[in-house]
């Protein structure tokens, strides 16, 4: 699966985006094929798409569902796509049974090992490596240039903690234990193979405000287990830089707001949260050729590893 040494040597490409298109077909529709033709004329090798393929007072019938894989269809690449909490948890609001939404979706969006898109790529599926967590075909990984990409399944914004429903609390205990086990998984095979890079997609916005002005941002409470405890150890830990992807919040940022446990910013650890919602927008997202150093390399402060540039949509209705 890991590229050739040449490949390494050059800068990868790739489209981020998510929470979208949100409200009526006749309103969203034209922005959002004007964006994924924005999204073809690029020409990159794929896009992921981190979730919420409608808001959470849109119905979520068959129908809705069939609409969106025929968008999928129309990108000219790969598109990975991971769920958001509009897509099933929300589909109670309807009327609709969550649960039995999430095996609709999964069997429309997951029925193959292989990405959507026209041009699908190969992918690795959690549920075909883990016989524990055969249930989730959602969580996918795939190789580009030597770096390394995995999705996992969380939801905003708690990851559904809250709902009473025992059959609910017990979906979200079960996905976070495969989602921690896939992310760890995931860091121990790019460090096996030797990746440049790893990066990860999922759709919950995390990050908080913190209590202190030396530790600015927290993780909410609901994701201790997966991030805290997990993914950011892991990545403080990583010989390589790690880009996390998610949606949720609607608002393009990108920075470095996770913390360790002593309080100390985690240097080699990313984000970018793509927009979303009314800011029918892309983002083309870099990984710069080669490893980054360490970030204590006692040199000049080396380049980011990643580039993160707003694909503009004009025809977003996009707010303040």
């Amino acid at each position: 699966m890991a590229a050739s040494a040449a490949a390494q040597t050059q800068p990868l490409r790739f489209i981020a985006l998510g929470d979208m298109p949100y409200g009526q077909e006749v309103r969203s529709g034209p922005a959002y094929r004007h964006l994924i033709g924005l999204i073809n004329a690029e020409r990159l090798p794929f896009a992921i798409h981190v979730g919420d393929i409608k808001d959470g007072l849109t119905e979520c019938s068959d129908a809705l569902f069939e609409r969106q894989s025929a968008y999928f269809a129309s990108y000219d690449k790969a598109v990975i796509y991971t769920p958001g909490d509009n897509d099933w948890v929300d589909c109670q609001r309807q009327g609709s049974d969550p649960l039995e939404r999430l095996d609709a979706l999964r069997r429309r969006f997951f029925a193959t090992a292989k990405s959507l898109g026209a041009r699908p790529i190969q992918l690795q599926r959690q549920a075909a490596l883990m016989p524990a967590y055969t249930a989730f075909v959602e969580n996918q990984r795939w190789w580009s240039q030597q770096v390394l990409f995995a999705s996992f399944h969380t939801v905003g914004p708690d990851d559904n903690t809250s709902d009473p429903a025992p059959a609910l609390q017990q979906e979200q205990r079960t996905r976070e234990a495969a989602n921690v086990a896939w992310i760890r998984d995931a860091f121990l095979l790019a460090r096996l193979q030797g990746a440049r890079a790893l990066v990860l997609a999922t759709q919950a916005d995390v990050v908080v405000q913190g209590d202190t002005l030396q530790v600015p941002f927290k993780v909410v409470a609901a994701f201790q287990r997966t991030f805290v405890d997990t993914l950011l150890p892991l990545a403080q830990a990583a010989p390589f830089p790690v880009l996390l992807i998610h949606g949720d919040s609607h608002r393009m940022i990108s920075d470095q707001p996770f913390y360790d446990a002593a309080g100390a910013p985690i240097r080699n650890l990313w984000r970018l949260q793509v927009p979303g919602a009314d800011r029918m927008h892309a983002v083309i997202v870099s990984v710069a050729a080669g490893t980054a150093p360490p970030a204590d390399a006692p040199t000049a402060p080396p380049a980011p590893p990643f580039g993160f540039q707003l694909l503009w949509n004009p025809m977003s209705p996009d707010p303040h």
